[in-house]
């Protein structure tokens, strides 16, 4: 570790500085920052540490969701640091995505001191567990004060807090930070007695400490069975494709993968693989010779309600295996819950299912898979789900990928194919929201390779503040925007047959010339009319900046075509 980086010109500067020292020994290497007073005693040690990238973001609400994004993609913690007042409150809907996502963020609001609050003093809310129930931890500093047992507190509550946003579920911490003026470093002689008392040996032992993982575990399966595998960020993606594809192998069971799994994008990895499961789970075939006995969940269930509710009606016993502390099974199952890692499990196999049962499965894979991309071959239109169709084989190999949510992680699930071109798939699917896609999607692609969003025009508008960021943002970045105007997935819920108030109240539709939006902000805008103008633009990624390729559809028509497709495939499976 090179030489202490301490600021001793007043008691807030060597108490933020200790702070920042401690956190780069425990392995945070990023620091999102929005502007702010309360917080300049933090904000300068932040930006002077040599080991820490201090990026500051102007809007709370998309700091937030763009540290979410760097954190989701690094699996380590990421700071993110505002002022005293409602800037904290901004940062709520990404700390409750990092909650049920299980992203390590360490929040940080600075605040005036005790005796500044509750007298109505500027820019001062009650900010004691300001976030609630959705922390894994919760602390509120003491004030600063130049002394060493103080600052000892300091040093092991930082090393704390990381392992909180850690262990035993990453997720969000908040420490809460008072600070008395002056909160510049102006030096005033006030903590300059402790320069030589303060050495290397004050933070021996600090350090990034391994995760403690669960050992091998094993369970016992067998019978005419399903793996059911949701949405999981693995640090090795082929290892945990082989693990997954080892226990289909043994058991002799299907492996119904949704589109954020990262098994449909290693699919020679995975025997029995299944992506047609939400149209094959329509069809009357399902209740008869596909009924499952048993049923492997791991880590979630996919984002399709027509599997869920299909799982749900064959009470089969389920054994969801996961490395969450919550409870995971919103399907109310008979569930055995396994907390473990997939890639340390085992499987005692009790009776093999008969080969019978995965062919019956393959065939209908081959049969409903087949007929959706005959379905989609037929459009003499650019219907949306076109796109998510052809993404895998028009990116790069291994491109980062980011979903919104709402149509576009559906028409993902739909139907993007198996493939083998080791693509990873993000989507804020902890809490499902819109808000925070752009800003989430740039944090995934800072000063990384060239990564794609995929968004419809609602999510994109929402987080349109995120392209404050676009000419500090050290990346790629290639948004391409579903414009339906309005919300889609309203189009298939049963309100859509309650006209009025379904057009205004639900649909929302709008008519923002996103163009013009883009030109503010200084962001590449190409309007996308067909399928090859798609197909040409993608075909090769840019190596810097961000840009916005709006594919215009129509939502009623595209959401016509949907039902109908689905309705069509699930009757030739019967």
């Amino acid at each position: 570790m090179s030489a202490l980086q301490l600021d001793y010109r007043n008691v807030n500067s060597l108490w933020a500085s200790v702070l920042v020292e401690t956190f780069v020994r425990c392995g945070v290497q990023q620091a999102v920052i929005s502007p702010g007073s309360r917080s300049t005693p933090l904000t300068i040690q932040f930006a002077a540490h040599p080991g820490i990238e201090a990026i500051p973001v102007l809007d709370e609400r998309s700091a937030a969701f763009f540290a979410v994004g760097l954190a989701r993609r690094s699996g380590r913690p990421v700071v993110l640091l505002c002022t005293s007042g409602s800037a904290g409150a901004n940062y709520f809907p990404a700390v409750i995505e990092a909650r049920e996502s299980g992203v390590p963020l360490i929040v940080i609001t600075a605040d005036r001191p005790p005796e500044m609050r509750e007298c109505r003093s500027g820019q001062t809310i009650d900010q004691q567990k300001l976030f609630g129930g959705y922390v894994e931890f919760h602390h509120e500093f003491a004030v600063p004060e130049a002394t060493l047992p103080l600052l000892a507190y300091l040093r092991q509550t930082v090393v704390h807090a990381v392992e909180r946003a850690r262990w035993p579920s990453a997720g969000p911490v908040h420490l809460n930070a008072p600070f008395r003026d002056p909160l510049a470093p102006i030096a005033d002689g006030s903590a300059a007695a402790l320069e030589a008392e303060i050495t290397a040996r004050f933070f021996a032992g600090v350090n990034a400490t391994a995760v403690r993982r669960e050992t091998r575990t094993t369970i016992t399966l067998g019978g005419h069975g399903v793996i059911v595998a949701g949405q999981t960020r693995p640090a090795d993606a082929r290892a945990y494709a082989r693990a997954v594809g080892r226990l289909a192998r043994q058991l002799g069971w299907p492996v119904l993968a949704d589109g954020l799994s990262p098994l449909r994008n290693f699919r020679r990895e995975v025997p029995g693989l299944v992506t047609a499961y939400d149209v094959i789970a329509r069809s009357a075939v399902a209740p008869g010779a596909l009924r499952p006995e048993q049923v492997l969940c791991l880590h979630e269930w996919p984002t399709s309600k027509t599997l869920r509710q299909w799982l749900q009606a064959t009470d089969a016993p389920v054994t969801l295996v996961t490395e969450r502390k919550d409870n995971a099974d919103a399907l109310h199952a008979r569930t055995q819950i396994v907390r473990a890692e997939v890639t340390a499990l085992a499987v005692r196999v009790r009776r093999r299912a008969p080969r019978a049962w995965t062919q019956a499965w393959a065939a209908a894979e081959q049969q409903a898979a087949g007929a959706l991309r005959r379905g989609l071959g037929r459009a003499d239109f650019l219907f949306e789900g076109l796109v998510a169709a052809r993404l895998p084989a028009l990116l790069p190999r291994g491109t980062v990928m980011m979903v919104a949510n709402s149509m576009p992680v559906r028409d993902v699930e739909y139907f993007w194919p198996a493939n083998d071109r080791a693509h990873a798939v993000h989507c804020n699917r902890g809490a499902n929201g819109i808000d925070g896609n752009v800003s989430t999607a740039l944090g995934l692609m800072h000063g990384r390779a060239a990564g794609v969003l995929l968004t419809g025009d609602l999510a994109f508008l929402h987080d349109g503040n995120a392209l404050l960021f676009a000419r500090k943002f050290r990346g790629s970045l290639t948004v391409v925007v579903i414009n339906n105007e309005g919300g889609g997935i309203f189009g298939h819920l049963p309100v859509a047959q309650f006209e009025p108030p379904f057009e205004e109240f639900f649909a929302t539709p709008q008519a923002v010339d996103l163009g013009k939006l883009c030109a503010a902000y200084g962001v590449k805008h190409t309007v996308v009319r067909e399928l090859r103008q798609l197909e040409r633009a993608l075909a090769t990624l840019p190596a810097r900046g961000v840009r916005v390729l709006e594919v215009r559809t129509d939502r009623k028509r595209d959401a016509a075509f949907r039902k109908a497709l689905f309705a069509e495939v699930a009757e030739r499976l019967n």
